[in-house]
């Protein structure tokens, strides 16, 4: 079974060396369950990376929660607004489950970019990431077939049911929970 270290490694094209160095500079922190690390509407610079746990990328538009990302373990996580822009975050970022990551500020890993190339790769990585998963979920919002997305999603992240309620998934994939349940009752 692949370490966080390894996922993130893979994930982010990076050296073991690094990866090394990167976590030698980022300060491990813990959160509870349904603990929200990022407020939308206020500022966030932080990149953190998921050693443990799953979180959630969403926002709050006329009383609806909608769910746009998840993250688990060997990921990156972080307000694309914070980190690119120093500005307020649009989405709030909450843990799914008790959770350990690693945090960096915006500051200190511009400094890693600046002494190593492959750190310098890993900012162009996080974006490319951030901008595949994005269009993912948009290309995937359209689509008539939810029984398709919910079974990639499902073996993408099979933890996910472990952990999220069926609402927040229900909302990543644009049907209403009860849609979601039939989905699930016509799988099993």
């Amino acid at each position: 079974m692949e370490t966080f270290k390894e996922k993130f490694r893979n994930r982010y094209h990076l050296s073991e060396a690094d990866v090394q160095t990167l976590l030698s500079h980022m300060e491990e922190v813990h959160f509870k369950k349904k603990e929200v690390i990022v407020h939308e509407g206020a500022r966030n610079t932080n990149l953190y990376l998921i050693k443990e746990g799953i979180w959630r990328g969403h926002y709050l538009k006329d009383g609806v929660d909608t769910t746009i990302w998840f993250a688990s373990e060997g990921e990156a996580a972080f307000s694309v607004w914070g980190y690119v822009d120093n500005s307020h975050s649009l989405i709030s970022i909450e843990t799914m489950s008790a959770s350990t990551a690693y945090c960096i500020s915006r500051a200190a890993i511009n400094e890693l970019y600046s002494i190593s190339t492959g750190l310098a790769n890993l900012g162009r990585h996080l974006m490319e990431h951030q901008l595949l998963t994005t269009e993912n979920w948009l290309i995937s919002s359209g689509s008539p077939r939810a029984k398709e997305r919910y079974l990639t999603l499902i073996k993408e992240t099979p933890e996910l049911l472990q952990y999220v309620p069926l609402k927040y998934i229900a909302s990543y994939l644009w049907v209403t929970p009860q849609s979601l349940s039939r989905i699930r009752a016509g799988i099993q």
